[in-house]
């Protein structure tokens, strides 16, 4: 779990699982074509936080990935859009996301 607070007032926990399927990567984003809908990331850890500059942080994940920059504005909108970004995450992966 990563919590992240905001100075608007915004406080989020952001479990390891669903930043790692929403990882601002080119694995996952898929260079600007239709995003890659990552599975079985459901017992994935959060390994290591790197700062990066002052706008973003670099997540390490115990499967090895690491290469997503997270914006503080876009962990803010992960954070924000939660229900709605988890709902279509599951929806797009079907019942292969839950097992």
């Amino acid at each position: 779990m990563l919590t992240v607070a905001f100075d608007d007032g915004g406080r989020f926990e952001l479990r390891a699982e669903y930043l790692r399927v929403e990882s601002p990567s080119a694995e996952v984003r898929n260079h600007g074509g239709p995003k890659n809908i990552v599975l079985g990331k459901q017992d994935v850890k959060i390994s290591g936080l790197e700062p990066v500059g002052n706008y973003a942080v670099r997540i390490g994940f115990d499967d090895g990935h690491d290469s997503g920059l997270y914006s503080w504005t876009y962990l803010h909108q992960l954070g924000s859009q939660k229900d709605r970004i988890w709902a279509d995450y599951l929806q797009a992966s079907g019942p292969a996301a839950r097992k």
